[in-house]
Formats: C-alpha cells, sequence, structure tokens
C-alpha cells in the first residue's frame, strides 16, 4: 500500500505526465535499448520506430498517476498487458531494470522538476505495480505450462499447409514438432511467433490472432503480408513469413495468450464486426459458435477495401450456409468490376450507422469489433450514437494498446 504523501506526490505528476509523457518513455527506451540490448529480442522494433510503443507506454504511465489511489481501475489493463508479456516472455527480473531506466528518463527530461521527493515516490509505486505484474504473470506462466498440452516459453511447431487467402493474406496451419497435443485457446486469443530472420541481428516475435475454433488438430494463423507503404517500411516478420516460409518448415510459438475473448456464458446475440485483417480472431468466434452455441445468433459484418482484399470470405459464407441463426454482410470501399457484376457484397464505401440498424437484426446484443484504428474508431462511435452501452462494447487493438 502506498503512503497517502506518495499518492499525493505522485497525483501532482499527472499534468506534467500529460505534456512530457511521450517524451520520457521515448528517452527511457533509448537508456534501456542502450544498457541491454539484449532486450531487443523481445521487443517489436516496428512498434518502436513508429513511437506506437512509447505512447503506449506514457498512456500507461499516466493512467497509474491518474488512478493511484484507486489502482485496482487498472487491473484490467494490467492483465491484459500481463498476457502480451507472458506471450513474449518477460520475466521477473526485467522489472528492476526498467524500474532505473524510467526513473533515470523522469529525471533525464523533467531536470531540477524532479526532485529527489518526486523521484521516491515513483521509484515506490512503480515497486507496487510491478510486483503486480509480476504475480499475475507468474501466474498466467504456471497456467500456460500446467494445462492440458500446455508449455513455457517457445515450442516448435512444424507448418502443414500455407493457403492464399486473399491477395495480401495467407493462413499458415502448424502442429507441435514433438506430435504432443495442442493447449486449447479462447477464441480472440493470439499466440507469438518468433522468428530469426537471416541477416538480423536481433530475434523478432510478433503476436497473430488464431482464426479457427480450438477444437482442430491444428493451430491456424491467417497474416496480412505488411508492404512498404509511404508512412513506414514493409513488415519484416510478416514477408519473411509469406516469402520465405513453407510447409515443412518450422515456427517457435508461445502459448495462446490473450483477453480480448468471445464470452461463451452469454446467450444474447453477438454481432461480430472488422476491417481487413482485424476478421482473424473474429472468424475464430464464429467458427466455436458454430460448434458450440448452434442456436446462438450470429451477424458476421466485415470491410474490405474490395474482393481481392478479402480474405477467409468463402469459409464464413459455408458456415453461414450451414447455420440459419447466422447472418453476414460484406461492406467494400472501393469494389472492382468484378465485384460489381457479381455482385459480391452488400454495401459500397464505409461502415456506417444508418446501414448497420439495417442488418443488426437484434439491438440488444454483445458486439465484437477490431480492425484498423480509424475503423474501430469509427464503429465504436458509432455503436456509442445509437445507444449501445459501453459495457456491451468488446475489441481488441493489434499491436501496442491505443484509445478509442
Amino acid at each position: 500500500m502506498l503512503s497517502q504523501h506518495t499518492i499525493e506526490v505522485i497525483k501532482s505528476t499527472v499534468p506534467v505526465l500529460e505534456i512530457h509523457g511521450t517524451a520520457i518513455t521515448t528517452r527511457f527506451y533509448n537508456m534501456l535499448f542502450t544498457a541491454h540490448p539484449e532486450l531487443l529480442h523481445i521487443f517489436n522494433h516496428a512498434n518502436q520506430k513508429q513511437g506506437k510503443q512509447q505512447a503506449a507506454l506514457a498512456n500507461a504511465v499516466y493512467a497509474a498517476a491518474l488512478h493511484v489511489n484507486q489502482l485496482e481501475m487498472i487491473l484490467p489493463v494490467v492483465k491484459q498487458i500481463a498476457h502480451k508479456h507472458r506471450s513474449l516472455g518477460v520475466q521477473a527480473e526485467h522489472y528492476p531494470i526498467v524500474g532505473k531506466y524510467l526513473l533515470e528518463a523522469i529525471k533525464d527530461v523533467l531536470g531540477d522538476a524532479a526532485s529527489e521527493e518526486i523521484l521516491q515516490a515513483w521509484g515506490e509505486a512503480y515497486g507496487v505495480i510491478a510486483d503486480a505484474f509480476i504475480g499475475i504473470e507468474a501466474d498466467m506462466y504456471e497456467q500456460a505450462k500446467s494445462q492440458a498440452g500446455g508449455w513455457a516459453g517457445f515450442r516448435p511447431f512444424r507448418i502443414i499447409q500455407k493457403v492464399k487467402e486473399s491477395d495480401v493474406i495467407t493462413s499458415f496451419y502448424i502442429t507441435p514438432l514433438d506430435g504432443g497435443a495442442l493447449a486449447a485457446f479462447e477464441p480472440g486469443q493470439y499466440i507469438s511467433v518468433n522468428v530469426h530472420i537471416p541477416g538480423e541481428e536481433h530475434e523478432q516475435i510478433r503476436q497473430y490472432s488464431l482464426s479457427d475454433a480450438s477444437d482442430k488438430p491444428y493451430y491456424r494463423i491467417s497474416v496480412k503480408r505488411e508492404d512498404a507503404m509511404v508512412d513506414r517500411p514493409a513488415g519484416k516478420v510478416s514477408v519473411y513469413l509469406h516469402e520465405q516460409k513453407e510447409v515443412g518448415d518450422i515456427l517457435s510459438i508461445s502459448a495462446p495468450a490473450g483477453d480480448f475473448t468471445l464470452d461463451q456464458r452469454d446467450s444474447r446475440p453477438v454481432v461480430l464486426i472488422s476491417g481487413g485483417v482485424g476478421l482473424t480472431p473474429m472468424v475464430s468466434m464464429l467458427n466455436t459458435l458454430a460448434i458450440a452455441k448452434p442456436a446462438r445468433q450470429v451477424t458476421f459484418i466485415h470491410a474490405a477495401h474490395n474482393g481481392r482484399l478479402h480474405a477467409l470470405k468463402q469459409q464464413v459464407e459455408t458456415v453461414a450456409q450451414q447455420h440459419s441463426n447466422l447472418s453476414f454482410h460484406w461492406c467494400y470501399e472501393k469494389p472492382t468490376e468484378q465485384d460489381l457484376t457479381e455482385p459480391a457484397f452488400h454495401k459500397q464505401g464505409y461502415i456506417d450507422l444508418n446501414w448497420l440498424q439495417t442488418v443488426v437484426p437484434v439491438k440488444e446484443a454483445s458486439y465484437y469489433f477490431c480492425g484498423p484504428v480509424p475503423f474501430m474508431k469509427a464503429i465504436h462511435d458509432a455503436l456509442l450514437e445509437w445507444g449501445i452501452p459501453a459495457e456491451d462494447l468488446h475489441y481488441e487493438f493489434f499491436g501496442p494498446a491505443g484509445s478509442l
């Protein structure tokens, strides 16, 4: 427990963190990796270069300061981050290292404004928060290892099938190299893939949603190839998987993780809304519902640029043909001539509230959505405008957590 004085000191830094938070976390990562380059094997280099990780950590530090007198308020975020830490292999011994350089970064950026009293208070608060992470993650490591088919760390899997799902998305079907059992997972969870790309100094770890139900003798991930764009370089790992990894090759995988999961105890209708590669956890949820909850009403809505970029379409339509309580709706931003001829979609342009209200059969439902951040923000705002309670909205960011 923190003393009242410590809480007051931390609270006093909230306005400063709001202004200088990203500068502090940017300096923190520079100092951390200079002193401990071995940690570059854990962190996502692309998120570092794009500033996403720095912004996410700044938001987390700000939230901790804002709620320091009620740290239970940030417990859901702690659990979400802890899932990622367990998936990546973050260990208890990493926390003192992070704490040291976070305090040094605060001092370095704020200078004389970071008094000894402030640094001492933040050191105490960090210790409490770090202990919470360490305890939660220890339980997660034990659960991942002790469950049926579970394992610790990274386990070698063999690619048994590689399927091109669209112009940019390819599915990889993988099974354990040791021939052992597969750990069950919740629909919506992900696995971490650890690869050593030839010519790269550090290992690269990326997290990909499992895109099928858990009752299969394999795991499936459906990976979007991130090509170079004006504002970002090509994705090293996704391009490597698409272009270099073939059937028979080995991938190192950590056990399934993540808290963006389908509530299978809920019997209400469910609406699954996705954009682009955000459909991967939604297809896992859909396939699970078709098997485990066939009586539950499901509305599956997906937005794609056009039919050439629409992955797993036939699979969803096949499930729908077998279950009368399932409906699907496709929205294409810029359909091709072939799309217009077939027609292969139900709406042109973007998903908006007016259209949602015509295709969602029952408003009182549970809503899950995933996709690019602007897409998720639009869906989030539309559903709130419609009057959907915030507690019925469930979503996940691919990459560091953000805010809608």
